[in-house]
């Protein structure tokens, strides 16, 4: 029986075999109520990872679903091979799947679905996810007034209002994929 820990590893293995380029976060908190176990950062999107291990149940999927699918371009369940049989009746039929089975030499992956993008993502949630000094970035990248008083959702408006979407949303990338948390501990509650 595989549990979450034994899955991880090998998944994040799997997604740098299958991009050229890509970051991981585990654990982001995205919504009110739902904590993303993997986001991958990829030229192409965020890609949202919910992992359904052989010892999970589906109690809080309906949920997560909502949230993931709002925050990324593209989403994948990665499930125990006893999930692999029924799970794609529980998500939505552009969510991909991946399946996780224990052999002899360790954990294979592989996808029995690819995502498409989701037709729910907003790219002002996606925003949210940016700390303040993130913001900061960008602003000065676009040659914008630097704001030090505003907060995140100020921020989030002002550069939504004065980028064109897809080079927020390459910036959004980049910035993404440059994150520190070496250079801080973690970022104050209204960065986070």
């Amino acid at each position: 029986m595989l549990h979450d820990a034994d899955i991880r590893d090998d998944l994040c293995d799997h997604l740098e075999r299958t991009f050229r380029k890509v970051r991981f976060f585990e654990e982001l908190n995205i919504g009110r109520k739902t904590r993303a176990d993997v986001v991958a950062v990829t030229e192409e999107g965020l890609y949202g990872l919910e992992i359904k291990s052989d010892a999970d149940t589906y109690a809080r999927l309906e949920r997560q679903i909502k949230d993931y699918q709002r925050f990324f371009d593209y989403n994948y369940v990665v499930v125990g091979s006893s999930h692999a049989a029924h799970i794609k009746e529980h998500v939505p039929e552009y969510w991909g799947v991946m399946v996780a089975e224990e052999t002899e030499k360790g954990i294979d992956i592989y996808e029995m679905r690819a995502p498409q993008l989701s037709p729910k993502v907003k790219l002002t949630n996606q925003l949210s996810l940016l700390w303040r000094s993130e913001f900061a970035v960008i602003q000065a990248a676009n040659g914008l007034y630097k704001y030090g008083d505003r907060n995140k959702m100020a921020l989030k408006k002002y550069v939504m209002a004065e980028i064109e979407k897809e080079s927020l949303k390459k910036q959004m990338l980049d910035v993404l994929f440059e994150r520190d948390y070496s250079t801080s501990k973690y970022p104050k509650k209204e960065e986070a």
